[in-house]
């Protein structure tokens, strides 16, 4: 099943790179065109498969391949806070600050994820990394579409 990876990353998440694409469940962009620096962000699996308890973020140069990588905790950016505290779930405690994508269903498996911690933290990320790219707003959810972003189709698994 699909992790709705382009949804996540376009409805939710929605960062501010034109030259961005979504390829499978990764989001790939170039924050600063001048740079030979580009920017990938994909979920992180826990030991348990289909798991999902974080992001993460990678600096990959052009010609020398990974520069650094960063993970994002779910649990530390309170991304599940709201549900995590509705359930009683506690840290340590079964899906706490993870989802995971065990069933099939036409609704994304992370529904209901709070993004504005996560979007702070990519946005203090790429900003160390890639001087000049614009930032990434953290208040209220921007606007769906942004002009000339690059949609690649997640592949579909059977």
């Amino acid at each position: 099943m699909p992790l709705f990876a382009e949804q996540f990353f376009d409805d939710h998440l929605t960062l501010p790179y034109p030259e961005a694409a979504v390829v499978g469940d990764t989001y790939y962009a170039r924050p600063a065109p001048a740079l030979p620096l580009r920017l990938r962000i994909s979920f992180t699996d826990t030991r348990m498969h289909q798991r999902y308890d974080g992001l993460r973020l990678e600096v990959v140069h052009l010609e020398r391949g990974l520069i650094d990588a960063q993970w994002l905790s779910f649990a530390d950016h309170h991304a599940f806070a709201a549900r995590d505290q509705r359930l009683g779930t506690r840290p340590g405690e079964g899906n706490y600050g993870t989802f995971t994508d065990w069933r099939h269903a036409d609704t994304p498996p992370w529904q209901g994820i709070g993004t504005a911690g996560l979007r702070k933290a990519i946005d203090r990320y790429v900003q160390l990394w890639f001087p000049g790219a614009p930032p990434v707003r953290t208040g209220s959810k921007p606007s769906a579409a942004l002009p000339g972003r690059t949609a690649v189709p997640a592949a579909r698994s059977r």
